[in-house]
């Protein structure tokens, strides 16, 4: 999920001297990527990308994402070199072609950062807020110990009330997703310890390295169940997903019945867009929670 262009610079104070600043280098070269990203050349041949957040809060919560999922030593991500109230500095990712070598290696680093834990359902990365987010949509990291009801109450419910109070999604519309979430005990397959999770785990947050090595950006880091990563990938269409799901099962095999699941952890996600971005992804939200109330 992208961000809108940030907060104007201060003082003059643009993506150049914010990379200079945070990494302690003279810098070369300013290119803009987009309305929201610069990459940045720095005197030591390196390249950083400086990224404009939607307030500090964004910022420290991003920062902190990354470098949990980074103290895993399982996926790999950009470093951080800091952030300050407006924009974030991390390394540049030079960028290859899918591979299924890279696919397959992929899903076993992605089960080995799930494995690495959290300490509990919604715990939020060391040094992150409380109050946090997914993309632009406001995210609350409280915790619970029972994954069923912290996902609705905590993942799901939140966003479908903004859906119904917006007029993105009807009162009657909204029984079927309810109705999903008291049926969670019994959808959500067995218990599994809290997860590291990416948190927004769609293939525009998967960058392809040209080493062979991906690495994942933007997160939206807590403690959840491993299949709403998994289900996430499914959503937007990553490439290799195959490949990835293949090598993910080789390093920790998942439940009995992961794939009837999917649409249960894809509401979350979904209901986000929904309130973002309108009453088409309203409408998928729907539908999947009409296929999982079958179940």
């Amino acid at each position: 999920m992208s961000l809108p262009p940030g907060p104007s610079a201060r003082d003059g104070d643009g993506p150049g001297a914010v990379a200079a600043r945070l990494t302690g280098r003279a810098v070369t070269g300013v290119r803009p990527l987009s309305a929201s990203l610069a990459e940045v050349a720095l005197d030591d041949g390196r390249a950083v990308v400086v990224k404009n957040a939607a307030g500090a809060e964004a910022a420290r919560a991003e920062a902190a994402g990354l470098r949990w999922l980074a103290a895993a030593g399982a996926v790999r991500v950009p470093a951080v070199h800091g952030h300050d109230a407006h924009r974030l500095v991390v390394d540049r990712v030079a960028q290859g072609p899918p591979g299924r070598g890279a696919a397959l290696r992929f899903g076993r680093e992605l089960a080995a950062l799930h494995a690495a834990g959290a300490p509990a359902f919604g715990a939020p990365p060391p040094g992150g807020p409380v109050e946090a987010f997914i993309g632009l949509a406001p995210m609350r990291n409280v915790t619970g110990d029972d994954w069923p009801g912290w996902y609705a109450g905590h993942r799901v419910l939140p966003y479908l009330r903004r859906a119904v109070d917006d007029g993105t999604v009807t009162a009657g519309e909204a029984d079927v997703v309810e109705r999903v979430c008291e049926r969670l005990p019994e959808l959500a397959g067995p218990a599994e310890p809290p997860a590291r999770l990416h948190g927004d785990l769609w293939n525009g947050n998967v960058l392809w390295g040209a080493d062979g090595h991906v690495r994942l950006i933007d997160p939206a880091a807590h403690g959840g169940h491993r299949e709403t990563d998994l289900a996430m990938l499914a959503l937007f269409g990553c490439p290799r997903l195959d490949a990835v799901l293949d090598g993910y099962r080789e390093a920790a095999p998942l439940a009995e019945g992961w794939r009837t699941r999917v649409g249960v952890h894809q509401l979350f996600p979904l209901l986000v867009h929904a309130v973002l971005f309108g009453r088409g992804y309203a409408e998928q939200a729907l539908a999947v929670a009409r296929s999982a109330d079958r179940l």
